[in-house]
């Protein structure tokens, strides 16, 4: 197609949810042109050789546990496109100073025999009935707020609601559960105190039982070729290299679809006197989106594993550094109060035990990050290689390069990063009511543009529902 001839849609950014978005709108046969202002497709979702030649990195999101139960992800054909999904031997681990490690396994059977026997039952009544309906469930969380299965959500919101704290202090009595469910909370990026941490805890857990946390073969990049390749595939367009600064630059089209957050929608909307503004209520809900904390992340080349203390890490494609519950809700809750903690929780992936063409033979690459203010400056290396420290006697010794992005870095590098944060703006409840409360969540003040980033429901994840979502909201009001 000619570049100056009218389209259906345009997208605007290449993350997950824009191909996803985009993918959407050229199944039902529309055509659709997108733009990327970076070289490399895939927003976060991308891989580097970020500190030696042959050590392949992820730069964003290493492990995808949702790809499997996204009801939009998983009927598209990506393994025809190049896509291998490779599932480690246990989804996580939590290692303890003082006792061994809880490595979370496929099975809810032996996950549970892990705790003591009051909690062994517990676990296996709040988590097992769920695993069983993951796929019906995933289809209730991953829609518009309330908007699918509202029987399902009425069921899994009686402890979805609750907090991490309420529900690991009210479930279970020993340690060992209560801080495997922190090591999974934390992943929100939100005080295990706050109301609904427990749904998004939950979900993580049910989804590493049912379909594991799978990693891309060779790469998260891997991941976002494979969907490039599908939406060519459909006689969809890319263009790389083209940052879009003002939506008036852009060819003719019915509808305009942006993976953005709204802090840079409302910057390019500005830029865009030929606009119309037609929706004040979208209006005022991108001005009270809040960005959440940032991460410091770290990669690093390695000449042998990491040697952790109990050997059952290493069946684990992620770890959760942390020990305690109070541990990790403390070091959480100083990040939301505008602190780096001493003792910062770490969220480690180790790829190369699973899949081994992302370095040299005999070598491995490590991935992790903490949580850290929005925007901090801390510098946070030696923090966190003491938690591995802690945990692996002798890390430092198998180091062979390192790594490290700051907020400020990872914003230059992708400018959905505001701040460093990787979840598209604070993930608490009174931001996910007010965003989802709307008539249409992906509308924007301007007619027939849409916002279909993870600042929109449902929010964070490599699932691209958010992506698939705005484009439904496209088709109906715009494209129909």
């Amino acid at each position: 197609m000619p570049m100056n001839s009218s389209l259906d849609a345009i997208v605007i950014g290449s993350g997950p949810n824009g191909l996803a978005a985009a993918i959407a709108l050229a199944r039902a046969g529309r055509s659709v042109r997108m733009y990327e202002a970076a070289s490399m497709i895939g927003g976060a979702t991308k891989s580097l050789e970020l500190t030696l030649p042959g050590f392949v990195h992820d730069f964003g999101a290493a492990i995808h546990s949702l790809v499997p139960l996204s009801p939009f992800l998983r009927v598209l054909p990506l393994a025809e496109h190049g896509l291998t999904l490779v599932t480690p031997d246990a989804p996580f681990a939590h290692p303890f100073d003082d006792r061994p490690a809880v490595v979370v396994e496929r099975s809810v059977e032996a996950t549970a025999q892990q705790f003591n026997a009051s909690d062994a039952r517990a676990y296996r009544k709040l988590i097992q009935p769920w695993v069983d309906e993951a796929p019906l469930l995933m289809e209730a969380l991953l829609a518009p707020f309330g908007f699918r299965h509202p029987l399902v959500m009425a069921q899994f919101g009686r402890h979805a609601i609750r907090s991490i704290d309420g529900l690991a202090r009210g479930k279970f009595s020993g340690e060992a559960a209560r801080a495997m469910f922190a090591g999974v909370g934390a992943h929100s990026m939100v005080p295990l105190e706050n109301l609904a941490t427990a749904g998004y805890t939950l979900g993580l857990i049910i989804a590493a039982h049912h379909g594991g946390w799978p990693l891309a073969k060779g790469g998260s990049k891997n991941l976002s070729i494979a969907m490039a390749a599908y939406f060519r595939s459909l006689g969809g367009e890319i263009v790389t290299d083209h940052p879009v600064t003002s939506l008036d630059e852009l060819p003719t089209a019915r509808a305009t679809l942006c993976d953005l957050t709204p802090g840079q929608f409302k910057a390019i909307a500005a830029r865009s006197p030929k606009q119309r503004a037609v929706n004040h209520g979208a209006a005022r809900r991108l001005a009270r989106h809040r960005q959440g904390p940032g991460v410091f992340k770290m990669d690093w080349a390695l000449r042998e594993p990491v040697p952790w203390r109990d050997s059952g890490c290493r069946r684990a494609g992620t770890i959760h550094l942390g020990s305690t519950f109070d541990e990790i809700a403390g070091a959480e809750r100083d990040v939301y109060d505008g602190h780096a903690s001493v003792k910062p929780y770490v969220l480690l992936v180790q790829p190369t035990l699973f899949d081994s063409a992302r370095a040299p033979s005999g070598a491995h690459t490590l991935w992790a990050y903490c949580h850290v203010p929005n925007g901090s400056t801390e510098d946070m290396t030696e923090r966190m290689e003491n938690q591995i420290e802690r945990y692996a006697p002798g890390f430092r010794d198998c180091v062979l390069a390192r790594n490290t992005l700051s907020p400020a870095q990872l914003e230059n590098a992708d400018a959905n990063l505001v701040g460093g944060n990787i979840a598209g703006g604070a993930a608490d409840l009174a931001q996910l009511l007010w965003r989802s409360a709307a008539l249409d969540p992906y509308s924007t003040p301007l007619q027939h543009v849409y916002l279909c980033s993870s600042s929109t429901p449902p929010g964070v994840g490599v699932h691209g529902m958010c992506g698939f979502h705005a484009a439904q909201s496209a088709l109906r009001f715009s494209l129909a």
